[in-house]
């Protein structure tokens, strides 16, 4: 199935493509063919009555991922057509790409009468226009993006423009405040003109509404609350509950808590707001004010679903025999906190020394309520408990019922795995094999879908043989549809104007502190198209985090669909990583999926412990490589020295451990001394019990992450593997 290292890495979007993205000259009648059979099936939007003609025109949308260089003749192609929505988009195309590259006069020739054959992006075409005018040293650029605004005052292309006039006349950046108070260019106004006076409430304001996740929110934040506390001293008031509740939620996100506590207190008095104040308090060890304001809650919100969660927080405050009612009041009248609160209750038995109460509180939640988390993770712990004492058969079955009665629990795909482990271990051959299956078909995206492939057989490498694999690759290559949005904003996205994109789609994402789920998607795409890969992925894969069923039910449907999984595991820098790791001979997809958890693609992050970069280097073991392989300057922070080094490095790791990916990677991550020390306590052992028995959380969390991350790339991008995974699971994936 998966070819063993050849000279060639074949890591492109097929062998097409990749003549295409070296700059080979293709016919139009060949690109439609082969984009025909390479690119993903998605209908473009936007459909209007131009549209004549466009079944049989070669789509544009295919190209709008490549440099500008490797687009130009195909677009040129395209763009001298017969009239339809493609020739279009060609047009508008190659008209954006020739501005990019200061050539202004030309880029007019393409926009010239294009909002009449193409109205949906018309404003963005007289943006355009002014932008090329510029360019062009044209005085006519004033006048349009005058006319710009007067003929589309409400789109927010308008925002930009009013920014430009503004910088000689201020009435227009008032209207860009009063307008598009979201937009990032009159979030850049509020900027200059705050930094000329700072004591402006309302401007301040904006801010923490619009801008409340770029850095140095906090200060504004505190010069906002300290002026209203000014004006409470003269006998007024700056800020509505409202805008507490603004202050509060980005306090909270930002993991400052007692001052979201403070802020949610003066908020809307939700039960969510309520909660989270007492919460703030007691995450900030004010136990005595925590209490009271759980009370509170209670006392005000006494059905509330917040409630529950109130009262079980309220008796880790008190003394054990406090807390028991509270916790008999949560079993009774809150199901979805009972399972958690009967486990506490029976702690609290125990340490009262009532045993057989204890043991009735336990069996309850497991029977009563067991598809509750705190069931599932029960079970496991006795499950572990007894695999290490050699009893397989008991752990077997403490495990199985997780699978059944806890199908979306992070534990479930664990427990299928390792209920197949032990099955093998009592020579139960057929069970292993169907919790193997299971896992597959039911966890594919899961670390333990990968062991349970390996263990079923199938090539897709397993610890001792990952290193040396050559996955063929092909990667979508269309945009995805947004799932939230105008149809401006879907087809800007679609052509690839990713900034022009999220410029717009922060003037329409209204609804930031509550977002829906397709808008907190849609925001996750918008953050990876502008090359924000740590906040893009952790927008869409905090979306497992929705609680409402309605909510809950989106997810799963967008877990479907194969845009959903490709965001999650991006490639960006792809020629970086196929280039070293070829020169170091490491399996290209292993070394993404390591750049992956250390960094989320993310050049420039640097750790509390002082790593740098994509493969998170320290300074230290930086200079080290570099002195063995002869370089007297490097970069860290550039994608391709970072790469060089981190790659010789795993390399190094790898040989120390006769090419064993499993100790390599965790090396990488504990240091070569740590490992050695592990696998001298344990001496020969079950990789898989390996993984499970490494003493630092960290790394034994960082070793599934690494190999969960392979696996992932594997299925979502290879054919073959992606047949198999489909075929099992159901879902298709590569299409």
């Amino acid at each position: 199935m998966l070819k063993q290292r050849k000279t060639q890495i074949s890591l492109a979007v097929g062998a097409g493509l990749l003549a295409l993205v070296a700059g080979a000259t293709l016919s139009v009648p060949q690109l439609t063919s082969l984009l025909g059979k390479l690119m993903v099936n998605i209908q473009p939007q936007e459909q209007s009555s131009q549209n004549q003609g466009s079944q049989s025109a070669p789509s544009v949308l295919p190209l709008a991922s490549l440099p500008a260089a490797q687009r130009e003749a195909q677009l040129e192609a395209i763009a001298s057509s017969n009239q339809s929505i493609e020739r279009n988009r060609a047009r508008y195309l190659l008209a954006s790409d020739l501005i990019d590259s200061k050539q202004g006069k030309k880029a007019l020739k393409l926009l010239e009468g294009l909002e009449s054959d193409y109205p949906v992006m018309a404003p963005y075409i007289a943006l355009k226009r002014a932008q090329a005018y510029e360019l062009a040293g044209d005085t006519q650029a004033q006048t349009t993006r005058q006319n710009l605004v007067k003929q589309y005052p409400d789109s927010p292309a308008a925002a930009e423009a009013l920014y430009v006039l503004g910088k000689k006349n201020p009435k227009y950046w008032d209207s860009a405040i009063a307008s598009f108070p979201s937009h990032p260019r009159t979030v850049e106004i509020v900027r200059t003109r705050l930094s000329k006076n700072p004591n402006q409430p309302q401007l301040l304001l904006m801010l923490v509404k619009y801008a409340g996740k770029e850095p140095g929110i906090f200060a504004v934040q505190d010069r906002l609350v300290t002026l209203d506390a000014a004006a409470k001293k003269q006998g007024t008031t700056l800020l509505k509950p409202e805008d507490w509740e603004a202050i509060a939620f980005n306090y909270w996100e930002n993991r400052s808590y007692e001052k979201a506590s403070i802020a949610y207190a003066r908020a809307p008095q939700t039960a969510r707001n309520a909660y989270r104040a007492a919460r703030g308090l007691q995450l900030s060890g004010k136990t005595p004010q925590a209490r009271i304001a759980y009370s509170s809650l209670i006392s005000k919100f006494p059905d509330a679903e917040e409630t529950g969660l109130g009262l079980r927080r309220l008796a880790e405050l008190v003394k054990p025999l406090e807390a028991l009612p509270y916790l008999d009041r949560v079993i009774s009248n809150f199901p979805d906190e009972a399972g958690e609160a009967l486990l506490a209750k029976s702690k609290i038995l125990e340490q009262l020394g009532s045993s057989q109460s204890a043991s009735d509180a336990r069996q309850l939640m497991l029977t009563k309520y067991a598809s509750s988390d705190i069931a599932a993770e029960y079970r496991w712990k006795v499950a572990q408990q007894q695999a290490q004492l050699g009893d397989f058969r008991e752990a077997w079955k403490w495990a199985q019922p997780i699978t059944i009665n806890n199908p979306d629990n992070i534990l479930a795909p664990r427990a299928g795995f390792w209920v197949g482990k032990w099955a093998t271990k009592l020579g139960k051959q057929q069970e292993a094999k169907a919790a193997f299956e299971h896992v597959l078909a039911k966890y594919p995206q899961s670390y333990y879908a990968w062991r349970s492939a390996v263990l079923l057989g199938w090539d897709v490498g397993d610890f001792t043989t990952v290193r040396q694999l050559s996955p063929q690759v092909v990667r979508p290559i269309e945009h995805p549809v947004l799932p939230a949005g105008s149809e401006k904003l879907k087809e800007l996205y679609q052509l690839g104007q990713h900034r022009d994109a999220w410029m717009l789609w922060q003037a329409e994402f209204q609804n930031r502190m509550q977002p829906t789920v397709a808008e907190q998607f849609t925001e996750g795409i918008m953050q990876l198209g502008l090359g924000n890969y740590l906040k893009g992925i952790s927008y869409i894969s905090t979306l497992e985090d929705r609680e409402t069923p309605a909510e809950l039910e989106e997810y799963k449907a967008f877990r479907q669909q194969p845009v959903y999984w490709h965001s999650l595991y991006p490639f960006p820098y792809l020629e970086i990583i196929e280039s070293w790791a070829q020169q170091r001979q490491l399996n290209p997809l292993l070394v993404t999926a390591l750049i992956r958890q250390e960094s989320r693609f993310e050049s420039k992050i640097r750790s509390v412990a002082g790593a740098v970069g994509l493969m998170q280097v320290m300074p230290g073991t930086g200079k080290w490589v570099a002195e063995k392989i002869g370089i007297k300057q490097f970069n860290t922070e550039n994608p391709n020295d970072n790469v060089k080094l981190g790659t010789w490095f795993l390399d190094f790791t790898h040989k120390e451990y006769n090419n064993n990916s499993l100790l390599a990677v965790a090396s990488y991550n504990a240091g070569p001394g740590n490992v050695s020390k592990w696998l001298k306590q344990k001496g020969s052992i079950d990789p898989d019990e390996f993984v499970e028995e490494i003493p630092f959380d960290e790394t034994k969390g960082y070793v599934r992450q690494v190999f969960g991350n392979y696996w992932n790339y594997l299925r979502l991008y290879n054919p073959e593997v992606s047949k198999l995974v489909e075929k099992h699971s159901g879902v298709q994936i590569l299409r």
